[in-house]
């Protein structure tokens, strides 16, 4: 198994995930316009663009070029929507006919950080636990043109450093 398959079935299950959860906000909203705080303004308009958001943001994590930000936005998404969580377990609210337990809820709440870090993990944001040893090899991000002392343009990738000579 090579060191990208882990990061790779994460991000596959995740970009599932996100792309079923953002189908469901768009063509079932009321269950979760039924747990959204009453504070939150234009719920239905929120709900319907959570749900681009995931899709949005499940495609970009299967793209090389939109990857890292994907994770990123991904992350603070899960951040974002954590008030809803919160909201949904305290005040009982019911989806549907159902009022979902502590059962539910406890773990629900206790792996939202789980799910802020798999964001990071998929779109190759960090490594930790599997790659202490600095940037992954499939990261996203663009190189960065780094200036050495004879002002020769250098660009960093993790696997690859390519010298372009500004003196020519």
């Amino acid at each position: 198994m090579s060191a990208a398959t882990p990061r790779w079935i994460a991000r596959g299950v995740l970009a599932a995930a996100y792309l079923a959860a953002g189908a469901a906000h768009l063509l079932t909203p009321a269950g979760f316009l039924a747990i959204t705080p009453s504070w939150v303004p234009a719920a239905p308009t929120v709900i319907a663009i959570t749900g681009v958001c995931e899709v949005a943001g499940a495609i970009g994590l299967l793209t090389h070029r939109f990857r890292w930000w994907a994770g990123v936005m991904l992350a603070l998404y899960a951040v974002c929507v954590f008030p809803a969580n919160i909201h949904h377990a305290l005040a009982h609210v019911a989806v549907g006919a159902a009022t979902l337990g502590w059962s539910y809820h406890a773990p629900r709440l206790l792996l939202q950080p789980v799910i802020v870090w798999w964001a990071l993990y998929a779109g190759a944001v960090v490594d930790w636990p599997f790659n202490a040893k600095g940037r992954p090899d499939d990261a996203g991000r663009p190189p960065l043109p780094v200036r050495n002392r004879d002002q020769a343009d250098v660009t960093v990738t993790p696997a690859v450093e390519t010298v372009h000579d500004a003196r020519q």
